[in-house]
Protein backbone atom coordinates (compact mmCIF):
# COMPACT_ATOMS: atom_id res chain seq x y z
CA UNK A 1 0.00 0.00 0.00
CA UNK A 2 1.22 3.22 -1.32
CA UNK A 3 2.07 6.31 1.66
CA UNK A 4 0.05 8.97 0.94
CA UNK A 5 1.69 12.04 1.02
CA UNK A 6 1.03 14.70 3.51
CA UNK A 7 0.62 18.60 2.57
CA UNK A 8 3.79 19.39 3.20
CA UNK A 9 5.17 17.22 0.61
CA UNK A 10 2.68 18.04 -2.47
CA UNK A 11 3.69 21.94 -1.35
CA UNK A 12 7.17 20.87 -1.85
CA UNK A 13 6.25 18.91 -5.43
CA UNK A 14 4.65 21.93 -6.63
CA UNK A 15 7.43 24.29 -5.76
CA UNK A 16 10.16 21.94 -7.15
CA UNK A 17 7.76 21.30 -10.47
CA UNK A 18 7.26 25.00 -10.61
CA UNK A 19 11.48 26.03 -10.56
CA UNK A 20 12.73 23.09 -12.75
CA UNK A 21 12.52 25.39 -15.53
CA UNK A 22 16.14 26.27 -16.69
CA UNK A 23 14.77 28.46 -18.44
CA UNK A 24 12.73 30.02 -15.87
CA UNK A 25 14.75 33.89 -15.01
CA UNK A 26 14.90 33.38 -10.68
CA UNK A 27 15.94 37.12 -10.54
CA UNK A 28 12.74 38.59 -12.20
CA UNK A 29 10.63 35.59 -9.88
CA UNK A 30 12.36 37.23 -6.90
CA UNK A 31 11.45 41.16 -8.17
CA UNK A 32 7.63 40.25 -8.58
CA UNK A 33 7.71 38.50 -5.06
CA UNK A 34 9.13 41.04 -3.55
CA UNK A 35 7.20 43.49 -5.26
CA UNK A 36 3.34 41.66 -4.95
CA UNK A 37 3.10 39.61 -2.15
CA UNK A 38 2.21 40.44 1.33
CA UNK A 39 5.28 40.82 3.97
CA UNK A 40 3.62 37.44 5.63
CA UNK A 41 3.80 35.48 2.37
CA UNK A 42 7.24 36.78 1.81
CA UNK A 43 8.62 35.82 5.34
CA UNK A 44 6.76 32.13 5.11
CA UNK A 45 8.58 31.81 2.03
CA UNK A 46 11.78 33.01 3.26
CA UNK A 47 11.17 30.75 6.10
CA UNK A 48 10.84 27.71 3.99
CA UNK A 49 14.07 28.70 1.99
CA UNK A 50 15.97 28.56 5.27
CA UNK A 51 14.44 25.34 6.67
CA UNK A 52 15.83 23.89 2.89
CA UNK A 53 19.37 25.34 3.01
CA UNK A 54 19.28 23.81 7.32
CA UNK A 55 18.06 20.36 5.73
CA UNK A 56 20.87 20.36 3.07
CA UNK A 57 23.60 21.37 5.09
CA UNK A 58 22.90 19.03 7.75
CA UNK A 59 21.47 15.83 6.21
CA UNK A 60 24.75 14.09 6.07
CA UNK A 61 24.54 13.83 9.96
CA UNK A 62 21.51 12.89 10.49
CA UNK A 63 21.91 9.75 8.97
CA UNK A 64 24.25 6.69 9.52
CA UNK A 65 25.32 4.79 6.73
Amino acid sequence: MARRMSNEEKVAHTIAKLLDSLSLNLDEVGKYLARFLPNTIYNRLMIIAEAAEWEKENADEQYDY
